[in-house]
Parts: C-alpha cells; structure tokens; sequence
C-alpha cells in the first residue's frame, strides 16, 4: 500500500503571470528559495531569470522597471538569493 504526503505549500504554488498596466512584463515559477521571473516583453529582459524571494517582490521589481526614467540594469533593484 502506497502512501500520499500532504504537498508542501511550494508544491501546491503555480506560476503566475506578472502584469503592469497593460504590459505582460513576464511569468514567475515557483522554485526552491523562491520564484524566477521569465520577461515576456523586452523592456524586462534585465531581470529575466532572477530569482526572487516571493510573486510580490518579483512585482515590485517589474513596476520598478517599467517607472519612466527607470536605469537600464544588468542587475535587479530587489535581486533575492
């Protein structure tokens, strides 16, 4: 007889789309240590495949990047472990 383990919240964690304004900046995938964020539009590509520590600083840190004047960067304001 097999066994099932109640999943732990990461297991039970989807990804989620990351919308600001009308832009689709990008997806976050859950993962070990947090959620890595994938651009979807060019305008966020610097932080594509940073690793943040939740879905809401993956947010602020693509609204941070979308503000008129934002610096282009080659690190993320909010980079996470």
């Amino acid at each position: 007889m097999s066994t099932l383990t109640d999943p732990t919240p990461h297991d039970r964690m989807t990804a989620r789309i990351i919308e600001v304004g009308e832009t689709t900046a990008g997806i976050a995938v859950p993962e070990h240590g947090g959620v890595r964020f994938y651009s979807s539009e060019r305008s966020f590509d610097t932080l594509d495949g940073t690793l943040f520590r939740s879905f809401e600083q993956a947010t602020r840190a693509a609204r941070e990047r979308s503000r008129p004047g934002a610096r282009s960067l080659r690190q993320p304001l909010l980079q996470a472990v």
